[in-house]
């Protein structure tokens, strides 16, 4: 019993510095809505300037601490000003990046400058042990506690009292409104850093004599402090200190009774980051927006000849290499695979997974296992390693089912350092008796010895051989169905569910793929030589890899082989020695930097500026040569002029009966009992004055908010389907906001609704893209809405009217049996709205659909709805033809006011 509470006293002191961590943290998330990962290491920094003026210089110790905790300071604020400042505007990815680039050029300065061994520093906090209840502990930790309820206290009366704490408030609620009111969202976010970082600091000299001091310990840091973070939800710092304070005697505990099982005292931070996040769903209120620009993406076209001829020109390379280049080849494929699997899940899903490494470890672990315990040859021991990762790459994916952007970045970073602590670190499970690993001997590939050591140039080409294979994989994803569906979930998850497309199911065929590529550049890292080395394979070297991955293009084919070039031991290193001696040694540093550079000035790599110049080069050079969105733009217009509307293919007319719904947001009742019926052919409007609760309607009908009573599509109950299967089952609508899919072309967005991919699609679609022409009934839509000009334009390309045309052709597209619309008109012309209403007349009449129609312009419901249903405050207070309505007193009164029926007729 003494054992517990001693025990649970020290990771009092512990859990005290974890949450002084996260305050830091959550100074800054609330005073600029940025998550910092570069958080440790800008404590770390400032941990090594007061080590080294102590040390060095003889500065006595606290003035030392002092300029270190300044120097944080100093390193938030700049961070803020001269790299997350010029990206106010930009996507949460690009912000996310550059804190990981930030991450990185502190990381590696202290490398260069102080190594990465740890060194025993000691503190000045008294450390006479004292007897509490029986258990003995240093004094120190007591004090550590002091000291962060203290913080806890000072910043809990600061953010609720002070003036300055109010403005941080307000500009967190709403920087628009804040700033209006006079407070300027830019000097509170620069004065959060500031306080931020400061903590960081202080916190990391503190640390120091707990934990020792080196480079990695700091910076790893900072799962532990997001765990806190998490539990205070980003802004509660009594909360978070309790968050930290329970970390830290779950941790102190099983260090003591659970040293047993390897790596499970420092997986704690993440089993709390995994139980928050399963428990809040959306556990980081995230200040960003859906319509945030996302970096750009390439088609996946790949050109066989000039392919043919880069692939013999560079196997001829490797076979001239010498054992040097032959090496450094190597590790730039290698990489180059790493961040192709990043392409995958972030460039393609827009998934943000820190879990590169982890995956590729995976794959090279159970690959060491086949061939060293089983004897398995080289060819079915890579086979095993990639298949073997995919369902770990799986349960990977799970947490993105519930959350994305930065919150599945910190969950995947937990999980990959928890695999690494309880796998990879185990000696038990990754060494083999008389190895520094797991032994899996010299490699052959049918027969011929292809070892790493003994001929590295045959290695390297294997290695070129199976990167060009995976990449064209990755090529046919892009171009096919399945595609089409990952970057529809990219681009907007609302939109993409509501044309029948399972988001989950895409998440995770994305997480599946790309933890096959990292697999197999595990198994090609670890297979290089004698035996496979986990030391390869550290889980925070995928930070570094996703800002290799926005340096050369995250959404392109070629970004990874231009990404790689910037880490250390590639070709790009071999030749900045080759030029400057020893420049290898500064690739980390100048890697990080030309990440921060790329993110201010092109935040869609090098990769689209180089295949921009190639193919201006190429319609130089062949001029007659026409472009082929340009055939297919002409192909789609000749079929939409050849196709004849009797010949279109009908929906199945099926009913919609809606009973009794009732919608509820806490104790408001957006929708009371509303029953409506939709009739094949008919065009029912669903009209009221604001807040009605007509869109609430919409989205309980299409499942997007949770109600009670009745849905019934047909004899068919979708009540309880969720929004993709209803929309399969023929129940589709558009959005007042558009919400469509930015990154496609106007064409990609209509294959996105009218495609259905079979059930073996996922796997022909690595093989073969899937392709064909568009559907008779998409083309005819494509001439009825006016789209046939435009198909291979860009959505940004359109206007306004194109663009509102555009979303209820695509909803079209899906050939629903009922069709919602939801403020089709609004914005339009009185010329387009009248357009608008006769191609919804159309719809009805010509294609046998239902249409409930929500809608603000009266003019356009009386003149095109065989029915109309009005709403007040949820409840339906009348429902008839137009006459009947427009004559009703309710309606007049409720809706129209004193306006005589014929001024709205």
């Amino acid at each position: 019993m003494d054992d517990v509470l001693r025990f649970a006293l020290l990771g009092l002191g512990l859990g005290a510095l974890y949450a002084l961590t996260a305050h830091g943290i959550v100074l800054v998330y609330r005073g600029s809505g940025v998550l910092n990962l570069a958080h440790g290491a800008i404590g770390m920094a400032g941990a090594y300037v007061q080590w080294e003026l102590t040390v060095e210089h003889g500065v006595p110790y606290w003035p030392a601490t002092g300029c270190g905790v300044l120097a944080s300071a100093l390193l938030g604020v700049l961070t803020h000003l001269l790299a997350l400042r010029p990206l106010r505007r930009a996507s949460t990815l690009a912000r996310l990046v550059a804190t990981l680039a930030v991450f990185i050029v502190l990381t590696a300065i202290a490398v260069k400058r102080y190594g990465d061994s740890l060194q025993l520093v000691p503190g000045k906090l008294p450390t006479r042990l004292l007897t509490i209840a029986g258990a003995t502990v240093s004094e120190d930790r007591l004090w550590l506690l002091g000291i962060a309820v203290l913080v806890t206290v000072i910043l809990h009366l600061l953010y609720k009292r002070t003036l300055f704490g109010l403005g941080t408030t307000a500009v967190a609620e709403n920087e628009g409104a804040a700033a209006s009111l006079g407070w300027s969202p830019d000097l509170i976010a620069t004065g959060n850093w500031a306080l931020g970082s400061a903590l960081a600091g202080l916190t990391a000299i503190l640390i120091v004599p707990v934990i020792g001091l080196s480079v990695t310990g700091l910076t790893t840091l900072l799962l532990s402090a997001l765990a806190a973070a998490l539990v205070g939800r980003f802004s509660s710092f009594p909360v978070t200190l309790a968050g930290g304070l329970v970390i830290g005697i779950v941790q102190s505990e099983l260090t003591r009774f659970g040293s047993d099982v390897t790596g499970l005292a420092s997986s704690v931070p993440f089993l709390f980051i995994a139980l928050v996040l399963v428990a809040r769903g959306r556990a980081l209120p995230l200040r960003g927006t859906f319509l945030d620009r996302l970096p750009a993406l390439g088609t996946g076209r790949v050109r066989p000849v000039p392919l043919a001829l880069a692939v013999a020109v560079g196997l001829l390379l490797v076979s001239l290499s010498t054992p040097l280049w032959a090496d450094a080849i190597t590790n730039t494929l290698v990489l180059s695979m790493i961040i192709l699997s990043i392409v995958v899940v972030t460039g393609y899903a827009g998934q943000v997974s820190l879990a590169a490494y982890a995956l590729a470890g995976t794959g090279a672990f159970i690959a060491g296992h086949t061939a060293a315990d089983w004897g398995w040859p080289f060819e079915l021991a890579l086979l095993a390693g990639v298949l073997g990762t995919i369902p770990i790459g799986l349960l990977f994916a799970l947490p993105a089912v519930r959350t994305r952007g930065v919150n599945l970045a910190i969950i995947t970073l937990g999980l990959g350092t928890t695999l690494e602590a309880m796998v990879f670190q185990n000696t038990d499970l990754s060494t083999t008796p008389g190895s520094d690993g797991i032994a899996v001997g010299e490699q052959t590939l049918f027969g011929i010895s292809i070892s790493g050591i003994d001929h590295p140039q045959r290695y390297a080409a294997v290695v070129l051989v199976l990167f060009v294979a995976a990449a064209l994989v990755v090529a046919n994803v892009r171009r096919s169905r399945t595609g089409r569906r990952l970057i529809a979930v990219r681009a907007n998850e609302r939109a993409a569910a509501a044309l029948g497309i399972d988001v989950r199911a895409a998440k995770l065929y994305a997480f599946g793929l790309s933890s096959a590529v990292a697999a197999l550049a595990g198994v090609l890292t670890g297979f290089r030589s004698t035996s496979v080395v986990f030391s390869d394979f550290a889980s925070f070297d995928s930070i570094t890899a996703l800002g290799l991955a926005v340096i050369g293009g995250v959404g392109f084919l070629a970004g990874p082989l231009f990404g790689a070039t910037f880490a250390a031991g590639t070709v790009g290193a071999r030749f900045g020695d080759l030029v400057l001696p020893g420049l290898s040694d500064w690739m980390p540093l100048i890697g990080g930097t030309i990440l921060v550079l790329t993110l201010v000035g092109n935040q869609d790599g090098i990769a689209k500026d180089v295949g921009r110049q190639t193919e201006g080069i190429r319609r130089r050079l062949f001029p007659k040569r026409a472009h082929p969105a340009s055939i297919r733009t002409d192909i789609a217009r000749t079929a939409a002029e050849e196709t004849a509307a009797p010949n279109v293919p009908r929906a199945a007319p099926l009913p919609l009966h809606v009973r009794d719904l009732t919608v509820r947001y806490g104790g408001v009742v957006a929708v009371d009992g509303l029953s409506l019926d939709v009739e094949p052919g008919r065009v029912v409007g669903l009209i009221g004055p604001n807040g009605a609760g007509k869109t609430s309607a919409i989205d309980a009908v299409t499942g997007f908010t949770a109600a009670s009573g009745g849905v019934r599509l047909g004899d068919r109950e979708v009540t309880r389907l969720p929004v993709h299967r209803r929309a399969a089952a023929g129940l589709t609508r558009s959005f007042q906001s558009l919400e469509l899919f930015e990154d496609m072309t106007v064409l990609d967005n209509l294959y996105a609704a009218c495609d259905r991919p079979g059930r073996w699609a996922w796997l022909t679609d690595l093989i073969r893209p899937g392709g064909r022409p568009l559907p008779s009934h998409v083309r005819v839509a494509v001439q009825e809405f006016g789209l046939q000009d435009s198909l291979d334009r860009p959505v940004g390309d359109l206007s306004y009217g194109e663009r509102r045309l555009l979303a209820i052709a695509r909803a079209v597209a899906a050939s629903p049996s009922v069709l919602l619309l939801d403020e089709p008109a609004a914005g339009l012309s009185d010329d387009e709205t009248q357009e608008l209403a006769h191609l919804v007349r159309r719809l009805a009449e010509d294609w046998g659909m239902g249409v409930l129609l929500v809608e603000h312009d009266v003019d356009m419901v009386m003149s095109v709805c065989d029915q109309v249903v009005v709403l007040d405050f949820g409840r339906r207070i009348c429902a008839g033809t137009p006459e009947e309505v427009r004559r009703d007193p309710a309606v007049r009164a409720a809706y129209l006011g004193d306006l005589e029926p014929e001024t709205v007729s």
